[in-house]
């Protein structure tokens, strides 16, 4: 009998550049549009999953991700869902992690959490709901959403705590896919940016 979760994947996008991406800003549930060269890698990635079929389509509500979607071809089938937004930062929205560690040295949001926002533990929890959503729906699944809160659902997805996201790097417009080898939860592929090579050379 096959294991019908052998054949799940999940393909997770994360948004194209936004200005306050590209500076290193937080950038949490401030709806910071795409950059010209963020709609561009969202394009690309239109083009590397172009005649791919997914089961279920989620994005954030937010401009960025469902921009990033409805560029990549997506949008009609695609259903915005509250727990994919970015991390609340709190009173770290806006600032670079620099910036924050001159009153909090060593700060890290995955292992310290955000004053007045969420902690790993919460985040994981969402990403959580979303991996059930996932999991009960047959055939892949496909979701566009931010930095962290992806890392998170990855760090999930193979079984880890989510302060354990600090350990996986995730740029803008990349692609990364999850899967199963037999029955164990793995990464298939994990921050390809290889499409965008065009526009990062």
């Amino acid at each position: 009998m096959v294991d019908e979760r052998a054949a799940q994947e999940v393909v997770v996008v994360r948004h194209g550049e936004t200005e306050w991406s590209r500076t290193g800003r937080h950038t949490g549930r401030t709806d910071v549009p795409l950059t010209a060269e963020g709609r561009h890698e969202a394009l690309l990635i239109g083009q590397r999953l172009a005649g791919r079929r997914f089961a279920l389509v989620l994005t954030s509500p937010l401009s960025r991700a469902m921009d990033t979607c409805k560029l990549a071809g997506f949008g009609p089938q695609a259903r915005p869902d509250e727990d994919l937004v970015e991390w609340n930062y709190g009173s770290c929205e806006g600032l670079t992690t620099a910036e924050i560690r001159v009153h909090r040295p060593g700060w890290s949001v995955l292992t310290d959490g955000a004053p007045g926002g969420e902690d790993a533990f919460q985040v994981g929890a969402r990403a959580d709901r979303v991996l059930d959503r996932v999991r009960a729906v047959k055939g892949p699944a496909l979701l566009f959403a931010h930095g962290h809160v992806s890392r998170v659902i990855g760090a999930r997805w193979i079984g880890l705590p989510p302060d354990h996201a600090r350990l996986f790097a995730l740029s803008t417009g990349s692609i990364s896919i999850l899967g199963y080898e037999r029955e164990t939860a793995v990464f298939d592929s994990w921050n390809d940016v290889s499409h965008l090579a065009e526009v990062r050379a």
